[in-house]
This record gives structure tokens, C-alpha cells and sequence, in this order.
């Protein structure tokens, strides 16, 4: 099953998404959707209004998460270019809501930076409250996967050794289309992934060579955390980021950015310079 968030003329619906249309369901966004108990039945019936998908507008696929934790050095190549160690334990840092975008919207390139660069990732959405979970806990907590893009700011991040100022501007992060659930991917989700800049691939791994695979992620959350419906992991980037070109490599105002994970979909954003930014 595949469930997005829409934007409809005054408000947003959550949606299933079917072939070449969208059966709109009874909740705000995919957020709410997961929130109420029995949610896999409600997305799965015989919703409300259908809409033409080449006439919709995307939505952050989980507009407003409680939670965004994200995950730093867990592909084995990107490691390894970065010039560091495999880590004993995941890294984690956060990003929050105001930072989201929809996976059509223009992404902002902040008027104090220009080392703004791209980070494709898998992103893990939470079905159901875990704390303490153990693997089968912590895999049926899961509702689903989506694509999001941790586009970051490097001067920033790199001003101190926490990384959260250059991880959180504010409409840098695209998320979306959809959320599929798990059962329409491979067990293993040895997916592909990649991400283009102005049409020329600069990251395209396989999210098998995760350090730390969703589920082990969730668990070892979940140790810290109650993790709650609707809450999101992004689980890491591959190599290829421009920050560990030589020379560096940053995105540019009109820049197309685009960024797909294998059998969920894709983004295509525009970066734009603060100011100039529209949302679609």
C-alpha cells in the first residue's frame, strides 16, 4: 500500500495511492492516519473522494512528525570517504518540522551560506508506540518507508562539533512522495538510491550497505525514546555528498535536485535562493 499527504484547495488529506489516482481518506495527513488505532484497515477501505494524480499537489509526506532523527556515517562507503572508522553505535542528531519540505517544493538555499549540499536517504516511518523494543518489536513497528533528502547546510554544521545547526534550516528538507508499507518490499530492502544534481549522478549505492538497518535502528531508539506514530528515522546517506569532492561541490541557486529510492519514488526539487522560494 502506498499512502501520501495532499494539498487540497483549503486543507490537506491523507490519500491512497492507486495506478493513476488518489483515494482520499479520513484523516488530515498521513501523520493522523497513523495515530489512530487500526489505521492499516481505514487506509486500506473504500475511502472518500477520488483524485487524478496529474492534478495533486504533495504534501510533506508526514507533514508535522513529533520526532525526526536522523542517523550520521551509516553506509559503509560514505564512512570511508569521510576518512573515518565504522561506528560501535549509531550517530544521531535531529532535525524539526519547520525543516520539512513536499517532494516538489523548492528547497531553500539560506542567504548565509553557500555550502549547501545534498544527502539522499531512506527515511523509516513509525506505525505504532515502541519503547524497549527488541528486532520483531521493533521490524512490526514500522508502518512504512519514504524518501527524504537531509540537504545541509556544511559551514554550519561544521562550526562546532554538533551538527544540528547545519542540519535544520528552516524548507531544506524534501520528504516524500509516498510512504509504501513494508510488505511491498523486499525483505532485505536491498533498494537502490541515488541522487542527481543538474541531471548528473553524484550518489548511487544500496541501502544493503546500511551499518545500521531499520530495524536495528528503531530498537536501539526505542532504548532512549518512546518512538510514536508518525515520528521518522532517516537512516543515513551513501558516498558521493559534495562536501567530500576535492574541490567540494555545493548545490546553486536553479539547481535540480532530484533523489530516488528503488520501488517508493522520487523528488525532484529546485534549489532557490532564500526569498525566491515557491511551494507546489
Amino acid at each position: 500500500m502506498k499512502l501520501a499527504t495532499l494539498r487540497l484547495d483549503t486543507r490537506t488529506a491523507a490519500v491512497r495511492v492507486e495506478d493513476d489516482h488518489a483515494v482520499e481518506l479520513d484523516a488530515a495527513d498521513v501523520g493522523a492516519l497513523l495515530a489512530e488505532p487500526g489505521w492499516q484497515e481505514r487506509a486500506a477501505g473504500p475511502g472518500l473522494a477520488r483524485h487524478a494524480l496529474e492534478a495533486v499537489r504533495y504534501a510533506p509526506v508526514v507533514p508535522r512528525p513529533g520526532k525526526i532523527l536522523c542517523v550520521g556515517l551509516n553506509y559503509r562507503t560514505h564512512i570511508l570517504e569521510m576518512g573515518r572508522e565504522l561506528p560501535k553505535y549509531p550517530t544521531l542528531f535531529a532535525k524539526f518540522a519547520e525543516a520539512l519540505v513536499g517532494p516538489y517544493d523548492d528547497v531553500v538555499l539560506p542567504g548565509v551560506t553557500e555550502a549547501l549540499d545534498w544527502e539522499a536517504e531512506l527515511a523509516v516511518v513509525i506505525g505504532s508506540t515502541v519503547r524497549h523494543a527488541d528486532a520483531e518489536q521493533a521490524g512490526a513497528a514500522i508502518a512504512g518507508y519514504s524518501v527524504l533528502n537531509d540537504v545541509t547546510v556544511r559551514d554550519y554544521q561544521t562550526r562546532t562539533l554538533q551538527w544540528l545547526q547545519g542540519k535544520t534550516f528552516e524548507a531544506t528538507t524534501p520528504f516524500g512522495p509516498v510512504l509504501v508499507t513494508p510488505d511491498e518490499l523486499p525483505g532485505n530492502l536491498g533498494l537502490e538510491i541515488a541522487c542527481e544534481v543538474d541531471g548528473e549522478t553524484v550518489q548511487r549505492a544500496d541501502t544493503s550497505d546500511l551499518v545500521f538497518g531499520p530495524a536495528e535502528l528503531v530498537s536501539y531508539i526505542s532504548t532512549i525514546l518512546t518512538l510514536r506514530p508518525g515520528d521518522v528515522i532517516a537512516t543515513g546517506t551513501p558516498g558521493g555528498v559534495g562536501h567530500a569532492r576535492k574541490p567540494p561541490r555545493y548545490l546553486a541557486d536553479g539547481a535540480k535536485l532530484v533523489t530516488r529510492v528503488e520501488g517508493i519514488g522520487e523528488l525532484a526539487n529546485t534549489v532557490r535562493a532564500e526569498g525566491t522560494r515557491s511551494a507546489g
